[in-house]
C-alpha cells in the first residue's frame, strides 16, 4: 500500500466523536457531548423565516457564495461585533465552516513542522487535532479559576512560538472563565512578544447571570499587544448542524486564510448562511439567547447539586458561570478510562481527561457536558458517575 503522509502520524481519533455514537442511544444518559439538547433549537423560528423568504434568496441559498462568506451575512456581523467593542478597523471578517475551519485555516497559513504551539491545560480538542495536522511541538500550559497561570506561561514564552491558544470565556472542557484582571495581566505579558493569539470565543453569550455579561469581554477588545485572531461560532447560539462561524483578524492573515478556504471547501455553506443572516437580522437573537441562558443556567444548577449529593470529598469540580461544561478531578491514583467503562455498563457516559491533554497523559479528571441530556435525567446520571468514581478509589 502507498504509505500515508508523515502528517497523519499525529493523528488520533477523537474521543468525543466516538462517545458521541453513544449519546444518541436512548439507554444511554450522555454527558458527552458538548452540543445543545435538540429540544432548545430555534425550530419554530426557523420555520417563521425559512416560510418569509422571497424566492430570489432561496435560489441564492442553493447557489456557490464568495469564499469570504454571504455579504449581507458579513455586514450583519460586522454589527454585531461592533456592538461587543471588537475592532473593525484595520481587520477583516471570514465567514467559515463551524469555528473549528477558523482554527485550521489559521493553523494552516502558519505552521511549519516543529514549531511551537502553546495552548493551555487541559485544551479543547478540536483545537490540539487541527494543530497537529500540521506537526508543531505542542506546550500546554495549567490554567487555574481565573485563567491561564501566569507564571508558567511566562517560563512558556522564553521559547519562540508561533501561536497561543486561549478559550477565555466558559472555557471547553473546564468550564471556567476569566477574571478581568487575569486578562490584564495575559495582555502585558505578551507585550513586544513575537506571537500570535488565539482567542477562540464560542460560549461569549451564554453567561447565566447578566452581571457576569462583563466579565465575558473579549481580549481583542482590550488592546492587541500582539495580533488577536478572534474566532466564533453559530453552533452554540444557533445551532451546530448550521456549520457557521467566524474569524476576525488582521486583513493579511484573512487574505491568507481566505486563499486556503478556497481548497479546503470554496465556500461555507450559502443556504445556512441565508438562513443566519435573516437569524440576526430580525433581531430573533436575543430572545432565543435569554431562553438558552435560562435553560443552560437551569441544566447546570441541577447538576452541581446531584455533584454535591453524590460525589465523594477527594472529587473536586469547577462551577460554571456560563457554557456547557464541569469538569470533575479526582486522586492520580484513578484513571478516567476505567471510570468511564464502569459507567458506561450502567448507563452513562462522559468523555476523559487525557481527551484534553495535548500530551494524552493526565487522566485523573473528566468532563461532564449539561447542555444535551435531559434535565430529568441529570441527576440519574451523576449518581451513575459518582458510583463508578467510587468503585476505584
Amino acid at each position: 500500500m502507498v504509505p500515508f503522509s508523515k502528517s497523519t502520524q499525529s493523528m488520533r481519533s477523537s474521543e468525543i466523536r466516538e462517545l458521541l455514537k453513544l449519546a444518541v442511544r436512548p439507554d444511554v444518559i450522555s454527558f458527552a457531548g458538548g452540543m445543545p439538547n435538540n429540544d432548545l433549537f430555534p425550530i419554530e423560528e426557523l420555520d417563521e423565516i425559512y416560510s418569509h423568504l422571497p424566492a430570489k434568496l432561496k435560489k441564492i441559498g442553493m447557489q456557490y457564495g464568495p469564499t469570504a462568506g454571504y455579504p449581507p451575512l458579513i455586514e450583519s456581523l460586522k454589527k454585531y461585533l461592533s456592538t461587543k467593542g471588537l475592532p473593525l478597523e484595520n481587520n477583516d471578517l471570514i465567514v467559515t465552516t463551524g469555528s473549528m475551519q477558523a482554527i485550521y485555516l489559521l493553523a494552516k497559513v502558519f505552521i511549519d513542522p516543529g514549531d511551537r504551539i502553546i495552548t493551555e491545560y487541559p485544551c479543547f480538542i478540536g483545537a490540539t487535532a487541527a494543530f497537529n495536522s500540521f506537526q508543531p511541538e505542542l506546550e500546554s500550559v495549567p490554567i487555574d479559576d481565573d485563567g491561564i497561570i501566569i507564571s508558567q506561561l511566562e517560563k512558556a514564552l522564553f521559547r519562540p512560538a508561533k501561536f497561543l491558544y486561549l478559550t477565555p470565556n466558559f472555557h471547553n472542557p473546564a468550564g471556567i472563565i476569566y477574571s478581568t484582571e487575569r486578562k490584564k495581566q495575559l495582555l502585558q505579558l505578551l507585550q513586544n512578544k513575537k506571537i500570535i493569539l488565539i482567542e477562540d470565543d464560542p460560549y461569549n453569550e451564554l453567561y447565566f447571570e447578566k452581571e457576569d455579561e462583563k466579565l465575558t469581554t473579549p481580549l481583542k477588545t482590550m488592546g492587541e499587544p500582539v495580533p488577536i485572531c478572534y474566532t466564533g461560532s453559530f453552533s452554540k447560539i444557533f445551532g451546530p448542524g448550521m456549520r457557521l462561524g467566524w474569524l476576525l483578524a488582521p486583513k493579511k492573515i484573512i487574505e491568507k486564510c481566505e486563499l486556503a478556504k478556497q481548497a479546503v471547501d470554496a465556500c461555507s455553506s450559502t443556504f445556512t448562511q441565508v438562513l443566519a443572516n435573516e437569524f440576526m437580522r430580525k433581531d430573533i437573537m436575543p430572545k432565543y439567547l435569554q431562553k438558552l441562558r435560562a435553560s443552560y443556567a437551569q441544566r447546570c444548577d441541577v447538576m452541581l447539586r446531584s455533584l454535591k449529593e453524590y460525589m465523594p470529598s477527594e472529587v473536586k469540580w469547577t462551577h460554571p458561570r456560563g457554557g456547557f461544561y464541569v469538569w470533575l478531578t479526582f486522586p492520580e491514583r484513578v484513571d478516567a478510562t476505567d471510570v468511564l467503562k464502569e459507567s458506561i455498563d450502567n448507563g452513562a457516559v462522559f468523555v476523559i481527561g487525557k481527551a484534553f491533554d495535548p500530551e494524552s497523559r493526565r487522566n485523573n479528571c473528566l468532563r461532564l457536558s449539561f447542555s444535551y441530556p435531559a434535565e430529568d435525567k441529570i441527576q440519574e446520571g451523576i449518581k451513575i458517575v459518582a458510583d463508578a468514581i467510587k468503585l476505584f478509589l
